[in-house]
C-alpha cells in the first residue's frame, strides 16, 4: 500500500465530513471498512497517517481555510469541493506534520488533484503548493493570521466565551490544548487485577505507561499504542478505557459495599461500572439509557469486566420509571452536555455546537436533576457531572437547583478523596484541561439537609 493511496483514502472520509455532514468518527471508520473490503491490506503506518490527517484537516479546517487563502488568487469558495479538500490535506502536511519531506507533500498533493479527475488544476495544485512551501521556508505562515479563531481553528463564539470564562492569557493554552491527539487513560479493574500488576503487563509488552497522580488506579498510555483491544489483558478483563477526569466522578460519588445505585445516563458504561468495582460487584447498580441500543455497550462492557451487579434499564432519566422511589443510596447524573470539555477527542464537535445549545441543554439538565430528588433516600446523595466546561451547563444549573431546593447542600470532596485536588472554594470539582493536562469536566455532590 503506497503512501499516495493512504491520502485517497483520507480523501474520502473527508468528502464524508465536509459534504454530507458525517461525524468524524464514523466517517473514518466507514472508509477504513471500505479499504478492507475491497482487499486493501494497510500497515500501522498507514492507518496512523489517515487517522492523522482525517483528524487533523477536521479540527484545523479554519486555519487550513485561511493559510490557503493567504495563497490563492480564487476564493477558496469557488475552487471545486474535492480539490479544497486535496489542498487542506496537502497544507495540514506542510503546516502540522514533521515527519514527511516537503517535496513529497507537494508531489503526492499533485498526483491527488490527477487521480480525482482534476488534471486540469494539476498546475495551479502545484503552484499554490509550492508557494506556500517557499513561505514556509522563510518564515512562520501560520503568525501571519491574526484572528485568533482562524489561528486556532475554532468558531468565533467560543473563543469570546473562552476569553470571558478565563481570560485572554489562557486563549493559546486552551486552544492548543484542544488541537492535540487526545490522551489514552485506563483504570484498572480491581476486579482482577492491581494497578502495579497493569504496569507490569505493559512493561513486559514494552509499551509505555505511567500513574495517573491523584488517580489511585488510572494508567496513561504512550502516544502510537496501536488497536486497544489488542492492548495487554484487555481480553481479560483488567482495566477498561476511561479518561482521568471521568474516573474522578465515581470517587466523588464514592459507591459504599452493598448499596443501591441508580447511573442515570449510563451508555456506554465506563462510570457505571466504575461503579460496581467500588462496590466489589456488591448491591445493585441501575444502569439507565433511554436508547437500548447505546445499552447493549453497557452490557458488552460488565461482561468482559466480570461484573455481575448491574441492570440495564432503557428509561429516559427524566422518567426513572420502574426504579424503587426514595430507596437508592446514590445517583449519578452524568448528564446529556454540549461535550465542550472533550473537544480534542471529538474532531467535528466544535463546528457543530452552536452559541445557544448549552442553554438548551441546560433546561434538560434541570430536569433530570429534579427528576432524580425522588429516587433518593432522605440520607442519599446525588453526583451531577458533564464533560464540559461551559457555566450555563454547570455552575448555574447547581446554583438554580440550590436556590429552588434550600433543603439541599453540596457536601465537597473529603480531603483523602481523589478529587479534592480539584475541589473549588465552593465545593464543586472543576477539571480545567489546559491546568490539570485532563479531559474539560465539572462534578457536585449534593446531599439533603441533615442528611
Amino acid at each position: 500500500m503506497t503512501s499516495k493511496n493512504s491520502r485517497q483514502i483520507a480523501l474520502e472520509a473527508l468528502r464524508l465530513i465536509q459534504r454530507r455532514n458525517a461525524y468524524a468518527d464514523v466517517a473514518l471508520d466507514c472508509t477504513l471498512s471500505r479499504a478492507r473490503q475491497n482487499n486493501i491490506i494497510l500497515p500501522e503506518s498507514d492507518r496512523r497517517l489517515i487517522t492523522e490527517l482525517v483528524y487533523g484537516c477536521t479540527r484545523r479546517q479554519k486555519t487550513l481555510q485561511a493559510v490557503l487563502q493567504n495563497f490563492s488568487q480564487k476564493p477558496t469558495t469557488k475552487l471545486p469541493p474535492d480539490l479544497l479538500i486535496i489542498l487542506q490535506i496537502g497544507v495540514y502536511q506542510l503546516c502540522f506534520l514533521d515527519r514527511i519531506k516537503p517535496s513529497a507533500i507537494v508531489h503526492t498533493t499533485v498526483e491527488l488533484a490527477k487521480e480525482n479527475n482534476l488534471t486540469g488544476l494539476s498546475g495551479f495544485t502545484n503552484g499554490i503548493m509550492r508557494s506556500i512551501l517557499r513561505a514556509k521556508e522563510k518564515e512562520d505562515i501560520l503568525a501571519n493570521i491574526s484572528d485568533p479563531a482562524s489561528f486556532y481553528s475554532y468558531p468565533e463564539w467560543l473563543i469570546e466565551l473562552w476569553q470571558k470564562e478565563f481570560g485572554q492569557e489562557a486563549i493559546a493554552n486552551i486552544c492548543n490544548w484542544f488541537n492535540q491527539t487526545p490522551h489514552l487513560d485506563l483504570r484498572v479493574n480491581l476486579l482482577h487485577a492491581t494497578r502495579d500488576q497493569v504496569l507490569a503487563a505493559f512493561a513486559e509488552a514494552k509499551i509505555p505507561v505511567e500513574p495517573i497522580p491523584h488517580l489511585p488506579d488510572g494508567i496513561r498510555v504512550g502516544q502510537g499504542a496501536g488497536d486497544v483491544s489488542q492492548l495487554p489483558k484487555f481480553k481479560d478483563g483488567w482495566w477498561s478505557v476511561q479518561d482521568a477526569s471521568a474516573q474522578l466522578v465515581t470517587y466523588l460519588l464514592d459507591p459504599q459495599p452493598n448499596e443501591i445505585i441508580i447511573d442515570a445516563c449510563a451508555a456506554p458504561g465506563g462510570k457505571t461500572t466504575h461503579i460496581s468495582d467500588r462496590l466489589k460487584n456488591t448491591g445493585k447498580v441501575y444502569a439507565l439509557d433511554r436508547l437500548a441500543n447505546r445499552l447493549k455497550k453497557v452490557d458488552q462492557n460488565t461482561a468482559r469486566l466480570g461484573i455481575t451487579n448491574v441492570e440495564t434499564l432503557e428509561i429516559d432519566a427524566r422518567e426513572f420509571a420502574g426504579i424503587p422511589e426514595g430507596k437508592c443510596d446514590r445517583v449519578l447524573l452524568d448528564v446529556p452536555c454540549s461535550g465542550l470539555g472533550t473537544l480534542h477527542r471529538h474532531a467535528d464537535a466544535r463546528w457543530r455546537q452552536t452559541p445557544d445549545e448549552p442553554y438548551k441543554l441546560a433546561k434538560t439538565q434541570a430536569e433530570i436533576l429534579e427528576s432524580a430528588i425522588q429516587w433518593v433516600k432522605p440520607e442519599g446523595v446525588i453526583v451531577y457531572s458533564t464533560c464540559t466546561i461551559h457555566p450555563a451547563e454547570n455552575e448555574e444549573v447547581i446554583t438554580q437547583f440550590l436556590i429552588n431546593h434550600p433543603d439541599w447542600q453540596i457536601v465537597p470532596p473529603s480531603a483523602d478523596n481523589p478529587a479534592a485536588h480539584f475541589a473549588s472554594d465552593r465545593g464543586w470539582v472543576k477539571v480545567l484541561p489546559h491546568e490539570h493536562d485532563m479531559d474539560g469536566f465539572f462534578m457536585v455532590k449534593l446531599q439533603r439537609l441533615g442528611g
